[in-house]
């Protein structure tokens, strides 16, 4: 027998016999832990949310999603921390100092982790008062985007140009969210001076109207976009602003196949958007 084996059934195998087992146990124990935490989470979570005030079922569940996500994160720290604590003790190391270090290592960062505790306690009332999900596209301070995950200390967007965001939650003052429950087309469009307004609101109304009467559009809007006033009388043209609600996060689709249709339908109509020009006189 060579001096490699004798080493492997003297010494490695009847570790892998006794702390192998205890350490493989545990790991099978993490994952079980993890799975039927989830499980529980995702229960609770579920029963426990209710639908709140002019919210539909894809609110209520953007809701519970982000609740698990956030749960399911920390349940998941919390069980590996446990883990390799007990694998250490297990390979015979003392981790009483190491407690004891991390206790001491505590207290001294303890005075920088103020920015830490803000971000927690700010990320557990943006969960608790429901102010944006998973899902959701927000503004926070001007950082804008589609929120792909929350957790009690960040919250990460990626915006049109693909771009990922980390935003500590303790620095965030303003948050504005631009699809919680419904959305609203919200349009102005110039005309000349000399078009017919009169005309121009039952032209845009029907535009409206054709949106809402289109299969392939009649789900994702709520309220049929129509005139509502003349806006401002510009140095070349008449603002009409056009307004309406969609579905939650729809206006921008909305709005965009609204503008193609006015375009198309008030070129047929002889009806004029007018576009800046300057008038140059000379002297003869």
């Amino acid at each position: 027998m060579s001096s490699m084996e004798e080493i492997f059934y003297n010494s490695i195998l009847p570790w892998l016999k006794v702390e192998g087992v205890g350490i493989l146990i545990i790991l099978i124990s993490v994952f079980l832990v993890k799975r039927f935490g989830h499980m529980v989470i995702e229960k609770i979570v579920r029963r426990s949310v209710h639908r709140e005030a002019f919210g539909t079922d894809e609110d209520e569940k953007a809701r519970e999603d982000t609740l698990i996500q956030i749960l399911d994160g920390f349940i998941g720290v919390l069980v590996w921390v446990m883990a390799v604590m007990m694998i250490l003790a297990s390979l015979g190391a003392n981790i009483a100092p190491l407690l004891a270090g991390a206790g001491l290592v505590g207290v001294a960062v303890g005075f920088g982790a103020q920015y830490i505790v803000r971000d927690l306690i700010t990320g557990l009332f943006i969960i608790l008062e429901n102010q944006y999900r998973v899902g959701d596209v927000v503004c926070l301070d001007g950082t804008c985007g589609s929120v792909e995950r929350v957790t009690l200390r960040t919250t990460v967007l990626r915006d049109l140009d693909g771009e990922v965001h980390h935003v500590p939650n303790g620095e965030i003052k303003r948050t504005t969210n631009k699809s919680m429950y419904w959305s609203r087309v919200n349009l102005v469009v110039g005309v000349s001076y000399e078009a017919d307004l009169d005309k121009v609101e039952r032209v845009i109304n029907e535009i409206g109207q054709s949106l809402v009467d289109d299969p392939e559009w009649k789900d994702k809007i709520i309220e049929t976009p129509k005139f509502l006033r003349v806006n401002k009388l510009n140095d070349s043209s008449v603002d009409i602003r056009i307004l309406g609600m969609t579905a939650s996060d729809q206006q921008w689709a909305v709005t965009g196949e609204l503008r193609r249709r006015i375009k198309n339908t008030f070129d047929k109509e002889g009806i004029e958007i007018p576009y800046p020009q300057r008038v140059i006189h000379t002297k003869k």
